[in-house]
């Protein structure tokens, strides 16, 4: 152990007298710049050092992670203010974790860690079988990463260990954008089995990790409606959508997306599940090609429309609600009578219900009326800290339309 690391001799930081402790208290995992103490000593503290965290009557509250260059100034690593943050602690926490998908998943395919969901705050591990991505988003996980490899190892048994360092988080928490193989090594895209469908992920070069395992029991929603159906997938990634309803009987899939990269990966996991041929792809801006099937006169009996985060934050929400409803309005019209559409959000700023309320705009300014069928949320890989609003931020809608 180190001297950082000693519970003794690290440093303290203290709530101001203000601030909510109760919430911390009750399970909310992070302290916000305006809530803490920031006095020249706590200013001057390496991001990613570990302290004790202390209410404003000196009361311990927990061990905690600093980082005096975020908004949010501390996070909560452990309620134990005498916890030793080290390899020994990671590894206890990932074999929990290991422990919930070991239960829900037949094969090693998932989201190993959700980040404050699952006690790792700032971090999200997606496994591959043998592969293993690692995004430390938080400075504390960064100054760790050596740590949380080998402890990532010795629990699962992966092979390769590569570090994903891009991304909006790691800009707020003022880490440099890298992507490094921490051991191991992979040749290319890795092939992943789900409901049915083959994908390749590619975990070096692809957007996040290389695939969306939070949408695993939506495409399965999905894929049961898409039996006999011509198919769109519009912001298809890889083929997310339309490869679970080629799997789930569907006639044909279109797959739209702006990258030709993703779309050639889709376009390999089509044919590695022997569904080539009814496999389409069209490459460009997602409401240009909205625009573009409604003048063609093109119709599916499934739209599914799954857009990055329109609203990633408390500013961005207005515009994202428009962007969402415009979604739903441009997709209207290529819905066939008595067809499906899937409409989903990935923004955590947008709640269930003004998601809703966008998209139902969305549908009566495309001149249709629906029915909501079914609402889903994540898969159970990607659990929801219930004080943390943020930790649940995946809805998909299904409706019918007339």
């Amino acid at each position: 152990m180190t001297e950082e690391e000693a519970p003794k001799s690290r440093p303290v930081v203290r709530l101001r007298p203000k601030a909510e402790a109760r919430a911390i208290r009750h399970g909310f995992p992070w302290v916000y710049a305006d809530e803490l103490v920031t006095d020249r000593r706590t200013q001057g503290l390496a991001p990613g050092v570990i302290a004790t965290l202390e209410d404003a009557e000196r009361r311990p509250l927990g061990t905690v992670t600093v980082n005096p260059k975020s908004k949010i100034i501390a996070r909560m690593l452990d309620r134990d203010a005498e916890a030793v943050i080290d390899r020994d602690w990671l590894a206890a926490r990932l074999s929990r974790a290991l422990d919930l998908r070991a239960r829900l998943f037949d094969q090693p395919f998932y989201r190993l860690v959700h980040a404050e969901a699952d006690g790792l705050p700032g971090v999200i591990i997606d496994r591959f079988g043998d592969v293993a991505v690692v995004q430390p988003n938080a400075a504390w996980a960064e100054a760790l990463i050596g740590d949380l490899c080998a402890a990532l190892v010795a629990v699962t048994g992966v092979k390769t260990v590569i570090k994903n360092g891009s991304g909006r988080s790691r800009g707020l928490e003022g880490l440099p954008e890298e992507t490094v193989v921490l051991c191991g090594g992979v040749a290319g895209p890795v092939p992943v089995e789900m409901n049915g469908a083959t994908y390749m992920a590619d975990v070096l070069g692809g957007q996040k990790t290389g695939l969306f395992f939070d949408q695993r029991p939506n495409h399965a929603f999905a894929a049961r409606l898409a039996r006999g159906a011509r198919v769109l997938d519009v912001f298809s990634h890889v083929g997310g959508f339309a490869l679970a309803c080629l799997a789930g009987g569907a006639e044909s899939a279109l797959a739209v997306d702006a990258s030709a990269a993703a779309l050639e990966l889709a376009t390999q996991g089509a044919a590695a599940m022997g569904q080539g041929a009814r496999f389409a792809t069209r490459q460009g801006d997602a409401f240009a090609t909205l625009e573009a099937l409604a003048i063609e006169g093109a119709q599916f009996e499934v739209v599914i429309c799954d857009p990055p985060a329109f609203a990633p934050n408390k500013q961005s929400l207005d515009a994202g609600l428009r962007a969402y409803e415009r979604v739903a309005r441009l997709a209207a019209p290529l819905v066939a009578p008595g067809g499906y559409i899937v409409l989903c959000s990935c923004s955590h700023a947008a709640d269930l219900v003004a998601f809703r309320n966008a998209s139902a705009r969305g549908l009566g300014r495309g001149g249709r009326r629906a029915q909501l069928l079914h609402t889903g949320f994540a898969g159970p890989d990607h659990p929801m800290l219930p004080q943390l609003a943020e930790s649940a931020y995946l809805k998909s809608l299904v409706f019918r339309l007339d």
